[in-house]
């Protein structure tokens, strides 16, 4: 079990984790890693003032984080590490988050098929202790994923499973799609939604971290 704490004067004292996400993926891999977690999904529409995906995916995260840890504050809650994340895939400078319908998602694969294409998740971590934010600190994850060629039968028939409708790119390198990729570059799991082995890293070297 990983249990969060503060590193400052009341150091040993437990922080509550909350994960600013709906996404069953991103919920697995914190359980997978075996962190104590209540899920928060915020609600308000997600907008970016950015182009580049390594800075769309962490505006994206820390505006998650943001609302949720508001939302939490207000409700008088307090000691708490919120942890917000976004995933976009990008393909030749063009930007893909979630098809909005089937053909969308038959557009966005038949781009990605036959080729590479990166994904790129934003993670922020806001830490509020004994009134205060004392943690702010947000990065990105990069992985280069290869696709198979698909033919347009084999591309229709899998946006058909409804499987492309949450995931950015179309696409979920964990489920059915998996029989098209050819090979990845870097941490699988920041394709999947949440790249733990770098969170754990970053939470390491922020001093809210110990191992039990």
């Amino acid at each position: 079990m990983i249990n969060m704490i503060n590193n400052n004067e009341n150091k040993g004292k437990k922080l509550q984790v909350i994960l600013a996400s709906a996404s069953p993926r991103r919920k697995e891999l914190l359980m997978q890693i075996g962190i104590d977690y209540r899920a928060v999904p915020g609600t308000a529409e997600e907008y970016t003032t950015k182009t580049e995906p390594a800075e769309v995916v962490q505006e994206l995260s820390y505006r998650k984080a943001e609302e949720v840890l508001a939302g939490l504050v207000r409700q008088g809650e307090e000691d708490c590490l919120v942890i917000g994340a976004d995933t976009v895939v990008s393909h030749r400078g063009r930007v893909m988050g979630k098809p909005g319908s089937e053909e969308a998602a038959c557009q966005m694969l038949s781009c990605l098929q036959g080729s590479i294409h990166q994904v790129y998740t934003g993670v922020t971590l806001l830490v509020r202790e004994k009134g205060q934010q004392s943690v702010c600190h947000t990065f990105y994850e990069k992985t280069d994923v290869s696709m198979y060629p698909m033919t347009e039968e084999e591309i229709r028939a899998y946006a058909a499973t409804g499987e492309s409708m949450d995931k950015a790119g179309a696409y979920a390198i964990q489920g059915r799609c998996a029989v098209y990729i050819r090979g990845i570059c870097g941490d699988y799991n920041n394709v999947v939604g949440l790249p733990v082995g770098r969170l754990y890293q970053e939470l390491k070297s922020l001093g809210v971290l110990e191992c039990i």
